[in-house]
């Protein structure tokens, strides 16, 4: 069912035009600012992956930025299929790894355990507040670092699934999932 949800949803973004993605991640990052998360320090946050027309998260960054927040993006490891965090500063080097993900070159490392407040990247998710990603468990590998007080936030283009997911005891809930339309509480 998992891949079959991912097939699925990739092939809805693939539909997406630049100028609906350009409105939606617009209208995600601005329903974010109805929150009650703004009050913290450290704030992880994902580069889009152009290619796969994932959610702009440009707009968020200028949020974050304007608030005078701590922001940290991610470098993977596709050997480990770990991730390591690192403080975005104006001097941080940004550059595309092999598959395309924007990433630090270096910086500053952050622990997770450091993390306030986390945007996800997701396919899918449902109503109690489970998502499907990529399916390689990053996410998954990290959250499990965090602090179990750190808010785990999705951001999706679309709106949940109705049915619920099958999970597992590794599985990370959400606590909120941002859409252009709506707030999800988890």
């Amino acid at each position: 069912m998992k891949n079959e949800l991912r097939k699925n949803y990739k092939t809805k973004r693939a539909q997406l035009s630049a100028e609906e993605i350009y409105e939606k991640s617009l209208a995600i990052a601005n329903k974010t600012l109805e929150l009650d998360i703004w009050q913290y320090s450290f704030y992880h946050i994902f580069l889009s992956i152009e290619k796969l027309q994932e959610i702009n998260t440009e707009f968020l960054l200028h949020i974050l930025s304007g608030k005078d927040k701590n922001i940290v993006i991610s470098k993977s490891d596709f050997k480990t299929l770990e991730m390591n965090h690192f403080l975005l500063t104006d001097s941080t080097a940004i550059k595309n790894n092999e598959w395309g993900i924007p990433e630090p070159v270096n910086g500053i490392e952050i622990q997770p355990e450091k993390l306030d407040v986390i945007f996800i990247p997701l396919l899918a998710f449902d109503k109690t507040g489970h998502r499907i990603g990529y399916g390689k468990g990053f996410y998954d590998r990290f959250l499990e670092k965090c602090s179990p007080q750190a808010i785990k936030i999705g951001l999706s283009f679309f709106e949940a699934e109705e049915k619920n997911f099958k999970t597992f005891p590794t599985d990370i809930k959400l606590d909120f999932c941002v859409t252009p339309e709506k707030i999800y509480r988890f």
